[in-house]
């Protein structure tokens, strides 16, 4: 499957993806662990794109564009991917549109994930995410909580509060959201490949997609 997964921070994107892969051996494609493991890495990228992201604005375009182009051409990429979190504004949605293109790709569908700000709000303020730029495994100190505290299960690496997910960048990440990423519903809407499933359980949104897609 080729899939673009859009939906506020927090709606649950990366866990869908995640989920998804194990259906048909697609990638899922995180601009933002991209992102995040090479600012852990102190890469030239890394450096230039730490400021925005610590920020909770969005890094530009130029960055992200060169990191899909190389990305969408590697092997593993052949059996299909799924976009999570990626394109986040309608030019780079342009962008893209034109990069599959020359790439000789198609879209199956564009799933937008339809979530309460507040259900989001207390997600987000609740994570805690693996340090290590390997693992980055995802934990929640309600409902998943690390078995010891601030210690990643899988790696034993430090699991952090990111700084892009305290409460004042949440509020200016899901700000930044409603303003530039939410009328990308409209423009995929317009090309006929946009669903929109609301459900607070990934379970639910992934048996959306799996009957949307026929499976």
């Amino acid at each position: 499957m080729k899939l673009i997964l859009l939906g506020a921070p927090g709606a649950g994107k990366g866990t869908v993806a995640k989920m998804l892969t194990k259906l048909d051996g697609s990638v899922q494609i995180s601009t933002g662990d991209i992102l995040r493991g090479a600012v852990q890495a102190g890469t030239d990228l890394g450096k230039e794109a730490e400021g925005y992201m610590n920020r909770g604005d969005l890094v530009p375009d130029s960055l992200i564009m060169g990191i899909m182009e190389g990305r969408l051409q590697e092997d593993d990429c052949k059996n299909g991917f799924l976009l999570d979190g990626f394109p986040r504004t309608i030019p780079q949605a342009e962008a893209l549109t034109e990069l599959l293109t020359k790439l000789g790709i198609s879209l199956d569908m564009v799933v937008n994930i339809d979530v309460p700000r507040d259900v989001i709000f207390d997600r987000l303020c609740t994570r805690r995410t693996c340090q290590n730029p390997e693992c980055q495994a995802i934990y929640n100190v309600k409902s998943n909580p690390t078995k010891v505290e601030g210690i990643c299960d899988k790696c034993g690496s430090p699991a952090i509060q990111r700084a892009d997910e305290t409460e004042e960048a949440i509020a200016h990440r899901l700000d930044t959201y409603n303003e530039k990423t939410a009328p990308l519903a409209g423009f995929y809407d317009e090309k006929g490949l946009l669903k929109t499933i609301t459900g607070t359980s990934s379970d639910l949104v992934v048996d959306g997609i799996k009957k949307e897609l026929g499976m």
